[in-house]
C-alpha cells in the first residue's frame, strides 16, 4: 500500500485555516488562572503555565499527515515540527507523547518506521519520550503533545517586536510549493532532497543562539505561511517591512511558484489576509511563496538592530540560509500592517 498516496493533505498544508480557525476559538468561554500566562488568546505559539517564581512549563501539541513518501523521514519532520513551539517561545524541550492515527489495514512496519523516525529527532534534541496515544484512522497522521519549560521572566512572545529592530529569518521559504512539485512529479531530486532537510532541521540551534542575545519577539513560521505569522507580529502598534529581495528561498521554489503550483492552504492564508497587506508591487509568483505554508519552518524572530548583525552570524554558524529580512517601523495611520 502506497504509503503518501493514501492521505489527501500532508504537512502544515492540512491546518484550517486561519479564518475559520479564528471564528470558532472566537466562541469558546473565557478561562480566567492567573497562572496560565499565556493561552490561546493571543495566538502565540505555546500555552505557558508559571509553576513558580523562576519555572513556568511550556505546553503545545502538533501533528499532521504525511508530506513525505518515505515514513522514518515523515517522523523526522514530524517532531522537528512539533518542538518548534518551545524554541520560538525561548523555552527548553523537556518531554514528549506520541499522537499516533493510522489506518489499520496498513502494515505496522510504516507504522514502526515513523516512530523510529520520531525518536530519532527526540534524542537528537535531547528530549525524552514519555508515552502517547494511538488510535486507528483512514489516514495515518503523527505528531507530538511537547512539554518545555522556560523562566517566566524570559518568555519570548509573538507579538512583542520593538520599534527599530531587524527581522530574522532562519530557514528558506518554498516547502509548500515544492511538495506540491514533488506530488505532481515535477520536482527534481536534489530540489525535493533540500526541502526534506529544511523540513528535518530543528530549531533547537538558531533558538540556543538566539538565547545569547536579547531576542523581543519570535514565532516559528508554519502553515499559517511568512505573511499570516508575520502579521500576528506586527501586533496592533508597529509595520513590519520585508525586502523580499533578501528572503531566504528553496531551490526552484520561486520556479515552481510561476507555473502556479499553489497550495490550498496557501489559498486560505491569503483569504484571511484580505486586503490589510498591499501587494501590488508583489509579483504573482512571489506571492504565493509569501503565502505558501511551511512545513517545519524557521523561526522569524525581531531583535534590536544593534544586535541583528552579530545574531544573525552567530545563528548562520548551524543554520546558513538565515537573512536578515527586514524592520519593525512605528505604525502610522492608516499605514499598512506589512509593507513589501
Amino acid at each position: 500500500m502506497n504509503f503518501l498516496s493514501q492521505c489527501t493533505s500532508g504537512g502544515c498544508g492540512a491546518k484550517i485555516g486561519p479564518n475559520d480557525l479564528a471564528g470558532l476559538l472566537s466562541n469558546l468561554p473565557k478561562f480566567s488562572d492567573e497562572k496560565l500566562v499565556v493561552g490561546f488568546d493571543t495566538s502565540d505559539d505555546a500555552a505557558v503555565y508559571q509553576i513558580s517564581e523562576q519555572l513556568a512549563l511550556i505546553s503545545t501539541v502538533d501533528f499532521f499527515s504525511p508530506m513525505v513518501e518515505d515514513p522514518r523521514t515523515f517522523g523526522r519532520i514530524a517532531v522537528a515540527n512539533a518542538l518548534s513551539d518551545v524554541y520560538a517561545m525561548g523555552g527548553q524541550v523537556l518531554f514528549a507523547l506520541n499522537l499516533v492515527c493510522f489506518p489499520e489495514k496498513m502494515e505496522k512496519q510504516v507504522l514502526s518506521e515513523i516512530l523510529i523516525g520520531g525518536a530519532e529527532k527526540l534524542k537528537e534534541a535531547k528530549a525524552s519520550l514519555a508515552g502517547g496515544h494511538s488510535i486507528y484512522d483512514h489516514e495515518p497522521k503523527y505528531g507530538l503533545a511537547v512539554t518545555g519549560q522556560v523562566d517566566p521572566n524570559k518568555i519570548i512572545h509573538n507579538n512583542t517586536p520593538k520599534i527599530g529592530d531587524s527581522l530574522i529569518l532562519t530557514k528558506a521559504l518554498g516547502v509548500g510549493l515544492i511538495q506540491s512539485a514533488v506530488r505532481g512529479g515535477m520536482a527534481s531530486e536534489e530540489t525535493e532532497k533540500v526541502a526534506i532537510a529544511s523540513m528535518e532541521r530543528l530549531n533547537k540551534y538558531a533558538a540556543e543562539t538566539m538565547a545569547d542575545f536579547s531576542v523581543n519577539a519570535c514565532t516559528d513560521v508554519t502553515g499559517f505561511g511568512l505573511l499570516v505569522h508575520a502579521l500576528e507580529m506586527a501586533g496592533d502598534k508597529t509595520t513590519l517591512v520585508i525586502d523580499s529581495e533578501q528572503l531566504p528561498l528553496l531551490p526552484d521554489a520561486y520556479h515552481y511558484a510561476e507555473e502556479f503550483l499553489a497550495t490550498a492552504a496557501g489559498q486560505r492564508n491569503r483569504e484571511f489576509i484580505g486586503e490589510r497587506i498591499d501587494l501590488t508591487s508583489v509579483t504573482p509568483a512571489f506571492q504565493e511563496i509569501l503565502f505558501d505554508p511551511q512545513t517545519s519552518g524557521g523561526l522569524l524572530l525581531s531583535i534590536s538592530a544593534q544586535n541583528a548583525a552579530k545574531c544573525l552570524e552567530a545563528i548562520q554558524k548551524n543554520d546558513p540560509v538565515a537573512r536578515i529580512i527586514g524592520e519593525v517601523c512605528e505604525r502610522e495611520e492608516d499605514q499598512a500592517i506589512i509593507i513589501l
